[in-house]
């Protein structure tokens, strides 16, 4: 079974352009690698194919050393964007993979490799692989965020995650801070990925530089306004250029508001960010922190750690791979905290 030391799991992360697939241990620790292309225009059958490229190709890699006994592949885990139903493993209506609709990915996986298979959406697979082997070791109720292009989260509820009655609970990226506020590609006024997201943060930069403003930005974005990025918006912080500081901010009240929501709903025991604006943000965390309390109700609201992710880009295939390993452990009742941290 999952738990034998020779046990592995292949974790599949798909997105609109690449499949990352990764051959997992127990622990967390990803052994083998690989990315293709991801065929999202090209029909349902196309697209799978570049699911099936990439598990073929990691699990080649897996070559036992001599003397040493085979190391099995014991399960699929899939993550991929929704919205998509978990319990089913198809997937509905994806935007960015318009291959797919209404698509039973899990069992056409299962019935080419013939072991288990698992299915979810991206931030839930990342929030599970934090609870099991990263930031969130040790704590049972975690709200998990990833900000990037957008802001994806999940709710983990005794290091369950928390799916709803159809499975699409956990869009706290779509959660609405100011009804009059800019318009969501969601459809929505102020969600808070229209308001503190990479491209938002860009936007209110880019905003500022045309209404005549100096700042370091403008020299960074070889003089394009409109090329500026919220990457560019970090690199002017740390040179200390005040319209950059003000964007951040900005974007720091924006998430303060959200997370001062989260919190007096669901009160987690911590809260785990990550993506590539948070890798920016991180150190205007306890920024955040201050900034809560106005923001809630909760008195002890200070009280819950704001934590950067463990897991970077590769937080997809351990997320994957970590939906098999907990599947595997709630039938055994085993607890999930056993797992040992990767290396």
């Amino acid at each position: 079974m999952l738990q034998a030391p020779e046990a592995l799991v292949i974790g599949v992360d798909i997105g609109g352009t690449k499949v990352a697939a990764g051959i997992v241990e127990p622990g967390g620790r990803i052994l083998h690698r690989v990315r293709v292309p991801m065929a999202c225009n090209e029909g349902a059958e196309t697209a799978l194919a570049a699911v099936t490229s990439a598990i073929e190709s990691v699990s080649e890699q897996l070559v036992p050393e001599p003397g040493t006994p085979a190391r099995l592949i014991q399960g699929v885990g899939i993550c991929s964007p929704g919205p998509l139903n978990p319990k089913t493993g198809v997937v509905l209506n994806p935007p960015n993979l318009p291959c797919w609709r209404d698509f039973p990915l899990a069992a056409e996986v299962a019935r080419i490799y013939r072991v288990p298979v698992k299915l979810d959406n991206d931030a839930n697979a990342a929030a599970l692989a934090e609870a099991l082997w990263g930031a969130g070791r040790g704590y049972r109720n975690i709200f998990y965020a990833t900000i990037g292009t957008g802001i994806g989260t999940a709710i983990l509820m005794d290091r369950q995650i928390y799916h709803g009655r159809t499975g699409a609970a956990g869009e706290g990226g779509h959660m609405s801070i100011d009804y009059r506020g800019p318009r969501c590609e969601c459809g929505k006024l102020g969600c808070i990925e229209a308001l503190a997201s990479g491209p938002a943060i860009a936007r209110r930069a880019q905003s500022r530089l045309a209404e005549g403003r100096n700042s370091s930005l403008l020299d960074l974005a070889g003089g394009r306004p409109d090329r500026v990025t919220s990457e560019l918006v970090g690199q002017a912080i740390a040179a200390g250029d005040p319209l950059a500081r003000e964007v951040i901010e900005e974007t720091l009240q924006f998430l303060a508001f959200w997370l001062g929501n989260v919190i007096d709903l669901l009160e987690p025991d911590v809260i785990i960010i990550g993506g590539g604006v948070a890798s920016m943000l991180k150190a205007h965390f306890f920024e955040i922190q201050d900034r809560l309390p106005p923001c809630c109700v909760n008195q002890r609201c200070a009280e819950i750690p704001l934590l950067t992710a463990s897991y970077a880009e590769e937080a997809g295939m351990a997320g994957a791979a970590a939906l098999c390993f907990q599947a595997e452990r709630v039938r055994n009742g085993e607890s999930a905290h056993s797992v040992s941290a990767p290396e």
